[in-house]
């Protein structure tokens, strides 16, 4: 059986992600591609598109295809939402990139969406499917760590504030490094904790390094009137169980400490981290061990064999949930607390006070 899937939004991350990954999988044809400039949807579907291939610049049109099955998201933020819920409410299963939403309220909406139509709705958080992540995750649910009460998420770059697009427009984007690469690194940490009930949030969100002029950056400077998101931001997430999370996030950071997508945890049993490739470290026999992982693909639950990277395994990982009718890996309920924690950093920032969620 093969599933047409159609792509809304064919710019850098489709290009980059989706269309590759699900190019590469023989149960999936390629049959419809929206962009609002349509000489980018054409290249798309040249590219990557079967031979019926169609082209849109209006997504309404594109979803009153019945013959599309799956909708991939690949706009920026403040769109997710609405083309989503359009999709689910068309009959289409829908994976949206991440951040889920802007909003937590926007999140919600997409979620019922997914459960009134009775359709699959998934989000792009695809560091999940990396070798070390795939194996922490065993470790973790294991029990090897024990309890885990402490997390720290990690998403810092020094100087690597992307200047295309929308990315420094906080209307269209909501946010800058916290809701970008931010969301990757809480993902994580909440998916290795297995905890998705917050109490409190503390933020801090800086515009600092974002309004210095012809400043250094690892691609073209940025024009410090047109960036309107914070350049770094900060969390501390407190969960109901008393167990606490560190979130640090910045594209532009006066700081040798980088490390992105990443995240470290502390349990009574021991700990990990993903420092220096993955790090299991504990006690034995009243002695401290740290052990480095080698990984290939060892661990890794949905492929043998081939060497993919994680976008591949993301899109197989999906595309396998849909036509055999499994939970996808990442829960949109799980994606919704991300983005309540999100949201919660914005406003704690905003306002000076700490941000309590409803029990």
């Amino acid at each position: 059986m093969k599933l047409n899937v159609g792509i809304i939004g064919c710019g850098g991350i489709a290009n980059g992600k989706h269309l590759p990954s699900l190019q590469a999988i023989d149960e999936v044809r390629l049959t419809a591609f929206c962009d609002l400039e349509q000489a980018r949807a054409t290249d798309a579907a040249n590219n990557y598109g079967s031979e019926e291939a169609r082209v849109y610049t209006d997504y309404r049109e594109l979803l009153a295809d019945n013959s599309i099955d799956v909708i991939h998201v690949c706009t920026p933020n403040s769109s997710h939402r609405d083309i989503t819920v359009a999709a689910l409410d068309a009959g289409k299963h829908v994976m949206c990139e991440k951040p889920m939403a802007k909003t937590t309220a926007e999140a919600k909406d997409m979620i019922a969406a997914a459960k009134r139509n009775n359709k699959k709705l998934t989000i792009g958080y695809q560091n999940r499917f990396r070798t070390d992540s795939q194996y922490l995750r065993q470790v973790t649910q294991r029990g090897d760590l024990g309890e885990i009460y402490l997390g720290k998420a990690q998403a810092i770059r020094r100087r690597a504030v992307p200047t295309w697009g929308v990315f420094l427009d906080e209307q269209q984007q909501g946010g800058g490094p916290l809701i970008d690469i931010g969301t990757h690194a809480l993902d994580l940490t909440l998916w290795m904790m297995d905890n998705y009930e917050p109490e409190s949030v503390m933020g801090s969100i800086f515009h600092k390094l974002g309004q210095k002029a012809n400043a250094a950056n690892a691609w073209d400077s940025w024009d410090p009137e047109a960036f309107t998101v914070e350049d770094s931001a900060f969390g501390y997430i407190k969960m109901t169980n008393g167990a606490t999370i560190i979130l640090e996030s910045s594209w532009a950071l006066n700081t040798l400490d980088e490390d992105e997508a990443k995240c470290a945890l502390s349990g009574t049993e021991g700990g990990a981290d993903m420092k220096d490739g993955l790090r299991i470290h504990g006690e034995d026999m009243g002695k401290l061990y740290t052990k480095h992982i080698a990984l290939d693909n060892e661990g890794v639950a949905f492929y043998e064999g081939e060497d993919e990277d994680e976008a591949e395994v993301e899109a197989r990982a999906w595309i396998d949930a849909i036509l055999n009718d499994t939970k996808p890996v990442v829960d949109p309920q799980e994606a919704l607390v991300v983005t309540q924690i999100l949201e919660a950093i914005y406003q704690s920032a905003q306002s000076g006070q700490a941000v309590y969620f409803n029990k």
